[in-house]
């Protein structure tokens, strides 16, 4: 009995089953009966999308005619299964661009093993999620062009050509350079204990953007124009306090002290407490919320769509967006933007910069002086010296 053997194909930008016989078997009625099948001239095969459904149609066509060589296929699907199972644990999150699309599941059995070895060295030293994400999702792109060269024998003049290549060719951002080379320099240094391995590899100069700052009316307009109480809380709260999006979403009912007028933002970027100020207003506005709401006492203030989880942050920065499009605000900007206006609007109103770095809970001075330069305080006492000449 013939023989048909089914292996992955990524080809255009998907996943596909890869359907190949010899030119002599009798198979081509059978093949083409198939439904979505389609053939390649680039790898001189049939193909069709890779899905149960379609692997069902394949042995529905050729099972009681042929011998059905899965294991290449099954092999690829196992190795997927491994490379999914190394994304850091639960994410509140889903992918931007879903895992499963990219060439990541061509790595060799080593680069693989490596693969593992390096989240598992992120997770026991306590990185949250979303840095265990972004580093792995960046070691993957260098392990995905290795294919079977061993990513631990590199050396700092391949790393360095890497870079070049992704920079020069793939033109990258200085950002994405920058993330690229802390996750290499991670794992190099820090998992395979290489000291120093990355002191001559130079780093692009990131550019000097300032934060995107909304003007108080712009942003009293956005909410003005949300008609969600629920949504109108959150907002509100990410401006009064300065908050991340990810803190709004995740902060607890019972965190909120009306006696003491404060937030207690726990564990947050950096793995950080902090107490954020509880504005009158605010209180009143929350106030109106619970009566509404009734959030679990015990629970998130903001709560998701599933019991007992959290509002995402998605659709919470949907919600600006749509605000914004009624309000009639075309300024760039997120809800991070609340948060560089909250502080810009401090500085402005002669708030001690040190007191708003503890509200913002950076560490560096440097981090928060940023926004002196967001603010107009001291702009607007400039003369221009086209005001002082007499025209006509």
């Amino acid at each position: 009995m013939n023989t048909i053997t089914l292996y992955p194909l990524l080809h255009r930008g998907g996943e596909n089953i890869a359907i190949s016989f010899e030119k002599s078997s009798p198979f081509y009625s059978c093949v083409r009966q198939i439904k979505q099948v389609k053939w390649s001239q680039t790898n001189h095969c049939w193909y069709l999308p890779m899905s149960r459904e379609n692997y069902n149609h394949i042995i529905s066509a050729f099972g009681h005619k042929a011998i059905v060589n899965k294991t290449p296929l099954q092999e690829w699907l196992q190795k997927k299964r491994e490379v999914e199972a190394s994304l850091a644990p639960v994410s509140k999150e889903p992918a931007r661009v879903p895992v499963s699309k990219t060439t990541a599941f061509t790595l060799s059995n080593q680069n693989l093993e490596a693969l593992k070895r390096y989240v598992e060295h992120l997770t026991l030293h306590a990185y949250s999620n979303s840095t265990i994400h972004t580093y792995r999702n960046e070691f993957l792109q260098l392990l995905q062009r290795l294919k079977d060269k061993p990513v631990h024998s590199l050396t700092a003049d391949d790393l360095r050509d890497y870079m070049h290549y992704l920079l020069s060719r793939e033109k990258i951002s200085e950002n994405t350079a920058h993330s690229r080379l802390n996750a290499l320099k991670y794992y190099f240094e820090q998992v395979l204990g290489k000291e120093k391995f990355f002191c001559e590899i130079p780093r692009p100069k990131k550019t000097q953007q300032l934060p995107r700052v909304f003007s108080q009316e712009d942003i009293a307009s956005i909410i003005n124009n949300v008609r969600n109480l629920k949504h109108k809380t959150m907002l509100m709260l990410a401006y009064s306090a300065g908050l991340r999006v990810s803190e709004v979403v995740s902060v607890k009912t019972y965190q909120v002290d009306s006696k003491r007028m404060n937030i207690f933002i726990s564990q947050a970027k950096g793995k950080k407490d902090r107490i954020v100020t509880l504005s009158p207003v605010m209180l009143v506005m929350l106030r109106e919320y619970a009566k509404v709401y009734k959030p679990d006492k015990k629970g998130y203030l903001f709560a998701g769509s599933e019991k007992g989880s959290a509002y995402s942050t998605r659709s919470l920065q949907q919600v600006l967006c749509t605000a914004k499009r009624l309000a009639g605000v075309t300024r760039p900007g997120s809800i991070h933007s609340l948060r560089h206006s909250f502080a810009t609007h401090l500085i402005e109103k002669g708030t001690d910069v040190t007191m708003i770095q503890k509200l913002l809970g950076h560490n560096d001075l440097k981090t928060t002086l940023i926004y002196l330069h967001t603010s107009n305080k001291d702009l607007l006492k400039i003369i221009s010296p086209l005001d002082s000449l007499d025209l006509k």
